[in-house]
């Protein structure tokens, strides 16, 4: 009797556990039903396809920047984590004054971080930040420009603004990057972002009404170009305030119907954990892809529910590119031969992030189902951003892709269907293009091991590891 009752065992154990298993299964996150029927019901701006240019880089980013200013006759409205205190700063700042006295009715209106706007540079003397610009420049030209600070957060370490978009007149100006001389490539060097015009009024309406509504109309909100600027502690009600706020925020959007020549382009707003419809249009982009997905993330901090995705596209068979910046193409690197600072172990961090992915996906590495790409152009910089799903879907974002964008700042994008297939050809080019200064890697093992790092790094990641601080720094930075 006991014989017969220990051989029961087992299939009961089996049993009992298969619930549990089943339910995993059924709720893991590409499982979850109807993703492509989610985003077939977003609503959307039907646009034509001939009216969104992809601008080649850096360059292209900047003349056409500053001579959309120099002929802006309505309304110029920019959101950008910062606007810098350098030679492109006040270039551009330049331009907006002379647009203004060129066109007094004309409105120009920025809004930057109010935190990153009052410090200086990381490593460098503290002072006034930028905002001691912006206030030189009210001082001496008047009153034309309206530039605004945004508290998403208590502290910068905890949110920022990361909003993008600039709307000049009835077009829109997309890109990740912020305004310095790296960004626009003043002197040759440059911080490689994606770019994107868009000339359609209804959207350009809709971004500019969601920062009016929502921001300016915040009292957490101030100007930061006029003499007397608030305290950040005096400010906390009404920074509480406007983040509940903007837990509900959204874009208005109505439901078009795009013709044969047109394109479904909706604007997503993302800000926190839940009911992030940013995020969620992230994961239901993966989730729809049916062949191949293309990736873009200037930091290797995956959050978990995209890396969850990712292996489950790759059980599938879906091809997966993926491209991040070698770590000596961050704005954090700081060459061997130069100072330490903490702020250098990031490019490190997120190298050990990719050789850990790259290790656990060897063998799809090997088959060539996954690609990763490390990007390196001299001296430059990275810091793209993006997805694109198959050859009719896109997402063209600010959002780095990383636990902070996934729960912290203030995020937005542009998500782009195009079932004919019509703005395929100019991405195409853009990945291209990009490729040419990428390396794919072989293996896990073509990335440099942490023994071989500079013995200030090695010490300081050591310590971090010992602390599991290395968890907590990957969450915030």
């Amino acid at each position: 009797m006991m014989g017969i009752a220990m051989e029961s065992t087992l299939p009961l154990n089996k049993l009992t556990s298969t619930p549990a298993r089943l339910a995993r299964r059924m709720l893991s996150p590409l499982r979850q039903p109807k993703s492509q029927a989610w985003l077939d019901d977003l609503p959307a701006f039907a646009i034509p396809a001939d009216a969104i240019e992809v601008l080649p880089g850096p360059v292209a980013f900047r003349q056409t920047f500053l001579r959309a200013i120099g002929q802006a006759r309505r309304r110029i409205v920019m959101t950008a984590l910062y606007l810098q205190d350098d030679e492109a700063g006040r270039e551009v700042l330049d331009a907006l004054y002379a647009a203004h006295a060129r066109q007094p009715g004309l409105e120009v209106t920025i809004l930057v971080d109010w935190h990153r706007a009052q410090r200086g540079l990381i490593g460098k003397q503290k002072g006034a930040g930028n905002a001691g610009m912006y206030r030189d420049y009210a001082e001496r030209l008047g009153p034309g420009v309206a530039i605004y600070g945004v508290p998403v957060q208590n502290r910068e370490l905890f949110g920022v603004l990361h909003l993008k978009g600039f709307v000049i007149d009835d077009a829109v100006l997309y890109s990740g990057a912020s305004i310095n001389t790296v960004y626009l490539a003043t002197h040759g060097r440059y911080r490689l972002d994606r770019y994107h015009l868009l000339h359609h009024r209804p959207l350009a309406d809709a971004m500019v009404e969601l920062i009016r509504a929502q921001l300016i109309g915040s009292d957490a909100v101030c100007r930061l170009n006029v003499p007397d600027v608030p305290l950040t502690r005096t400010l906390q009600p009404a920074i509480r305030a406007l983040r509940q706020n903007l837990q509900n925020a959204e874009y208005e959007v109505p439901q078009d119907n795009p013709g044969p020549d047109d394109v479904a382009v909706t604007p997503l707003l993302g800000f926190g954990r839940s009911d992030n419809a940013l995020n969620e249009a992230v994961l239901a982009l993966l989730r729809s892809a049916r062949h191949r997905v293309i990736v873009l993330t200037p930091y290797f901090n995956l959050p978990r529910p995209l890396r969850v995705v990712l292996g489950q596209l790759l059980r599938r068979g879906c091809e997966i590119h993926l491209m991040v910046g070698d770590k000596t193409a961050s704005d954090f690197y700081i060459p061997p031969e130069q100072p330490f600072r903490t702020i250098g172990l990031l490019p490190y961090m997120y190298e050990n992030n990719l050789r850990r992915f790259a290790q656990a996906h060897r063998r799809h590495i090997a088959s060539g189902q996954l690609n990763l790409y490390l990007w390196r152009d001299g001296d430059n910089s990275y810091h793209l951003k993006g997805l694109l799903v198959d050859e009719d879907k896109a997402l063209l974002t600010g959002n780095n892709l990383n636990p902070r964008a996934w729960a912290l700042d203030l995020e937005n994008g542009l998500l782009v269907r195009d079932p004919a297939g019509l703005l395929w050809p100019r991405h195409r080019a853009e990945w291209e293009a990009l490729q040419r200064h990428a390396t794919r890697l072989a293996d896990y093992h073509a990335l440099e091991s942490p023994r071989q790092y500079p013995s200030a790094v090695r010490k300081q990641l050591g310590r971090l590891k010992r602390t599991r601080l290395d968890r907590l720094l990957n969450r915030l930075l």
